[in-house]
């Protein structure tokens, strides 16, 4: 998928990752286990050390583009934030979070030098609250979801899966709801629906279900560069969706499906960057292509 058109004017200028504090969950949530969800939620003991919480920032000359928002601080100064009752003590066991002042969405892009209000875009994985967080910040942007992931915040139960409607449905916001069509681009074989956000072929939002009925994954290309998968959280581990292991929470079946699109894809193009939300080293990974596209940049200047 790298482009043999290197010099191309490509309409994605950079991509860069910032991380809106840290989480630490379970092992089990990573994966992969045989555990049933709510047994090790309840009895595992153990936690990870703290993992990113990945905001994708995409420069795209149309405007700037976000995968994922990233957790809201409020969820750690707010005693409210959670539902009480047998919500709350899901939400207790599921994760542990650290956000600093200085790690809200506003104030981690303006450290790479951009500023919320430029923000044109948002598309978001599913819509968990660590990938939501950023909503009360983003007023002026276009808030992209699937279809299927804003019709399960109806359905029966939403905070019990996670879905916080008081910190999502909020006035002001901006939804587009998409629906994946077919797409006749053989270069994203074996998916064959997708959407391309501004229909240039430089972002291509694909339907990677699993942990939760609708969630996204974002394909980013720029010639020259590899291929960037943006996962949000049908992995924890790269190395462990590489090896067709699935994390502890969601449709294990859908989680399978997904996590073997992806590593055919890979096949296909072996340089493929897969980006999760959560992998501590996702960051590492991208910063070669960060690197070269403001060299890329420089010369230019």
């Amino acid at each position: 998928m790298r482009s043999e058109t290197k010099d191309r004017v490509s309409p994605v200028r950079q991509v860069s990752v910032v991380s809106t504090g840290t989480v630490s969950i379970h092992p089990e949530h990573v994966g992969p286990t045989r555990k049933p969800l709510y047994w090790w939620l309840f009895t595992s003991r153990r936690w990870t050390a703290p993992r990113p919480i990945n905001v994708y920032v995409i420069e795209h000359e149309n405007g700037l583009v976000l995968f994922d928002t990233g957790q809201d601080r409020a969820s750690v100064t707010d005693p409210g934030y959670f539902p009480g009752g047998v919500t709350g003590a899901v939400f207790d066991k599921l994760a542990r979070f650290e956000i600093g002042l200085e790690e809200t969405l506003t104030a981690r892009l303006a450290a790479i030098g951009y500023d919320i209000a430029d923000v044109r875009v948002a598309v978001l994985s599913h819509l968990h609250q660590d990938h939501i967080g950023g909503l009360p910040e983003l007023a002026g942007a276009e808030i992209v979801i699937s279809r299927e992931e804003w019709r399960s915040l109806g359905r029966p139960l939403p905070g019990p899966r996670g879905l916080l409607r008081s910190h999502i449905d909020l006035p002001g916001l901006r939804w587009r709801q998409v629906d994946l069509g077919p797409i006749d681009d053989p270069e994203t074989a074996p998916f064959t629906t997708g959407h391309d956000l501004f229909g240039d072929g430089g972002l291509v939002v694909l339907p990677t279900p699993g942990h939760t009925p609708g969630s996204l994954s974002l394909l980013v290309r720029v010639p020259g560069q590899p291929p960037l998968l943006m996962v949000g959280d049908l992995t924890y581990d790269d190395h462990l969706l590489h090896e067709g292991q699935v994390p502890g929470v969601g449709s294990r079946r859908h989680l399978n499906e997904s996590t073997r699109a992806i590593n055919l894809l890979r096949e296909r193009h072996p340089d493929l960057v897969v980006l999760p939300a959560h992998d501590p080293g996702a960051a590492a990974r991208l910063a070669p292509v960060t690197r070269a596209l403001a060299d890329r940049r420089g010369s230019a200047e």
